[in-house]
């Protein structure tokens, strides 16, 4: 079980798995930090968990802005130690790299690779003190598989795997768990409208990918799951 008086940090958790993440992680007994640009998001989330009678923190956070993750990161601290962090706050465009603007490209690399850098960065120095720590990254199988439209959606993501995979070397001593999980097509509000009616029964549920990656940090062993590769039954659109 997670150790209830340190947290887990959670991006990106105003919809999507990372919304789902924060109600399972709180519904194991979690101390979860939730964060997102959302503000009017994560409060629907904390009353809908407190219907539950559970309990999240909810900070509002824009990845984007290292000043931001720095002082999100610097709140969380001053309460308590971070256990895990799991890089989820993502952003696409479903565009042609013709059709991509400058800022479009710029908006999904600095939100997918280096808000999640900046996050990574910032909880390091307390986790490499404690000789211990769990960081997951929600990736994506455009890391692995070449999908139309998706070019600056895949520079950020496999820019994210590659720098996850370096760093997991480098942290190993510390006692620190790298875990990249990569899901296929997932029923989230990333997706536009018309696609989700005509394919969301080819898609995999946020709620059983957040069971899952719970069950993966709740292990408690010699083993550690580095790349977990997630698809729907029905493989991928």
């Amino acid at each position: 079980m997670p150790n209830k008086l340190n947290a887990i940090w959670i991006t990106g958790a105003s919809s999507g798995i990372g919304k789902e993440l924060a109600k399972e992680f709180a519904r194991v007994g979690a101390n979860v930090y939730a964060s997102a640009r959302r503000t009017n998001m994560l409060e629907l989330l904390k009353k809908e968990l407190e219907a539950e009678n559970l309990q999240i923190k909810t900070i509002p956070c824009n990845v984007a802005s290292s000043a931001n993750v720095e002082q999100t990161v610097k709140q969380i601290l001053s309460e308590t130690k971070i256990d895990c962090l799991i890089n989820n706050a993502g952003v696409t465009s479903f565009k042609k790299a013709e059709d991509n603007s400058l800022n479009e490209i710029k908006e999904i690399i600095d939100t997918n690779l280096l808000g999640a850098i900046y996050a990574i960065k910032s909880v390091l120095p307390s986790m490499i003190e404690n000789k211990n720590g769990t960081i997951i990254n929600i990736i994506s199988v455009v890391a692995k598989k070449i999908f139309y439209n998706s070019s600056a959606y895949t520079a950020s993501k496999s820019g994210l795997l590659s720098y996850a995979d370096c760093l997991r070397e480098e942290v190993r001593k510390h006692n620190i768990r790298i875990i990249n999980v990569l899901p296929g097509a997932t029923s989230t509000p990333i997706w536009p409208e018309k696609v989700l009616r005509e394919s969301k029964d080819r898609m995999m549920e946020a709620s059983d990918i957040a069971r899952l990656i719970v069950s993966l940090y709740l292990n408690d062993t010699t083993v550690v799951p580095e790349e977990i590769v997630l698809r729907p039954i029905k493989g991928d659109l």
